[in-house]
């Protein structure tokens, strides 16, 4: 069962990818870089949902595209690292 959510996980992820992918590679080229954080929002979206899974990285990427607008944040704003999960003794 294990497997299974493993996979449908990675699925999940490669389904919210597609999207960003589509963005980065056939639009974004088109249009005037107007991007105000380092890394750009599309390269943040895949790192986060690599990094954190489909899950918190949607979330992750959702929180970021909401700070990207005139009055919002700018500058370097990397994907958090994942945190360790502490075992039970």
């Amino acid at each position: 069962m294990h497997k299974l959510k493993k996979k449908l996980l990675q699925a999940l992820g490669w389904v919210l990818l597609v999207p960003v992918y589509i963005y980065k590679y056939g639009i974004s080229p088109y249009t005037p870089a107007s991007c105000r954080h380092v890394p750009t929002c599309s390269e943040y979206a895949v790192q986060a949902i690599k990094i954190h899974g489909p899950f918190r990285g949607f979330v992750l990427t959702a929180k970021r595209i909401s700070r990207c607008h005139p009055w919002g944040t700018h500058g370097y704003d990397p994907v958090p690292p994942k945190k360790e999960k502490k075992k039970a003794s």
